[in-house]
């Protein structure tokens, strides 16, 4: 069940990521996808810099979303 709510929550930011980047992003099913990886790499990025958002629904869902942002910008740096 763990796995599911974390892709549920995955495209939930990649979606949220895709509204907030300028361009939309890569279309819906791109973002979806990139929020899954976005997802843990914000945990890695977040855990690098010592920060915690709490373990809650919440936090992880923010967690994910920063993530996404994150690869949406550095996937939109190749796109050019």
């Amino acid at each position: 069940m763990n796995i599911l709510l974390s892709i549920i929550l995955g495209c939930l930011a990649g979606f949220i990521a895709g509204k907030l980047m300028r361009g939309g992003g890569f279309g819906l099913i791109v973002n979806l996808i990139l929020g899954i990886i976005g997802g843990i790499f914000g945990g890695w990025v977040l855990g690098l810099l010592g920060i915690s958002l709490g373990m809650g629904l919440v936090g992880e869902l923010i967690t994910a979303v920063i993530g996404a942002v994150l690869i949406l910008f550095i996937a939109s740096l190749f796109k050019k």
